[in-house]
């Protein structure tokens, strides 16, 4: 789903980062002000949409709608139709997130015959999937596939790939959440392999994140485990050192239950060093109790099979005694 701030271009907004947020507003105020004073109303509309998505990036989302609001009324009264089209979007999501679809619905509707109106065909797309989503948390889930493979179609009519996986990621979020969860592995594999082709490597480790889930449920946990490591190697890349540590640790749960022991103390005792790094000290202690566990039960099977091998030893060498002892 196409979040606000990335519409925000369009609004023109450049400091979309919440700890930048106050320092857009206080820009943003600046400008609406000269606006106002030259009596620019399309540039008044902009800047009162620039507000609206700095207030929703601080979580202010009441106040962020009263911003989207003023901004329609202007876009209505100059007839700009696509900035009305976006403001009524930027309201679905803002709905979304207050857990209000109804409301969230009736934007996404009105901004969808905008963008239909004006033959946006982007904009149709990526308010088709919102709807999508919106009838997703509604516990539609015939709507909801029906708005996603609309979407898909229209992501794919365009090239539109980031669309595209989108879209698919989405339909494999909800045949996962009804159970079909071999259909949710299509799903994200086809998700994995676009995200891959346009460089996305955050999307890629989220959706290897989804596939180990997935997998997980079925048991495979030898899929767990190869996708895992592939996770792993994104978020090295990408320097998410605490989500490595998490990785890392499940890693150490799968190789256990796949009784590979010097791989889970390996994986564990990398997560153990990262733990100590982030001074998580909780997880430290989790750690080093896995740890310790682990080593335990190495030494005693160690001990065990030590056992079984001598007690197997001695029985072959009673067993050709008597053997011999036949013979005679």
């Amino acid at each position: 789903m196409r979040e606000a701030k990335n519409r925000s271009v369009n609004f023109g907004l450049t400091h979309n980062d919440v700890k930048e947020s106050k320092k857009a507003i206080e820009i943003c105020e600046l400008d609406l002000k000269n606006s106002r004073e030259n009596g620019n109303r399309r540039e008044e509309g902009n800047n009162l949409g620039r507000l609206g998505l700095a207030y929703s990036h601080l979580g202010e989302i009441r106040k962020a709608i009263e911003y989207y609001q003023q901004a329609v009324e202007i876009f209505k009264e100059i007839g700009d139709r696509q900035g009305e089209e976006l403001a009524f979007e930027n309201m679905g999501l803002a709905y979304s997130r207050l857990g209000e679809i109804e409301k969230a619905i009736k934007y996404y509707e009105q901004a969808l015959e905008i963008s239909r109106e004006t033959g946006n065909i982007e904009s149709e797309g990526t308010v088709i999937g919102n709807l999508g989503m919106a009838y997703g948390f509604l516990g539609e889930t015939g709507k909801a596939i029906e708005f996603y493979e609309r979407a898909l179609k229209i992501a794919r009519v365009n090239g539109n790939l980031r669309g595209e996986r989108n879209n698919l990621g989405n339909l494999g979020n909800l045949c996962y959440q009804v159970g079909e969860v071999r259909a949710a592995i299509g799903y994200f594999d086809q998700t994995l392999k676009i995200s891959r082709e346009i460089g996305d490597k955050r999307g890629e480790g989220d959706i290897l994140k989804n596939l180990v889930i997935a997998h997980n449920r079925l048991g495979e946990m030898k899929e767990v485990a190869e996708y895992s490591e592939q996770e792993l190697e994104i978020l090295r890349e990408i320097g998410e050192k605490y989500k490595e540590c998490q990785t890392l640790e499940r890693l150490g749960l799968t190789y256990s239950f796949l009784e590979d022991k010097e791989k889970a103390i390996e994986r564990y005792g990398q997560a153990l060093v990262i733990s100590r790094e982030l001074g998580d000290r909780r997880q430290e202690e989790i750690l080093i109790d896995k740890l310790r566990d682990l080593k335990e039960t190495k030494r005693t099977d160690r001990h065990y099979k030590q056992k079984v091998g001598v007690s197997k030893e001695l029985k072959e060498k009673k067993g050709f005694s008597l053997f011999c002892v036949g013979r005679k």
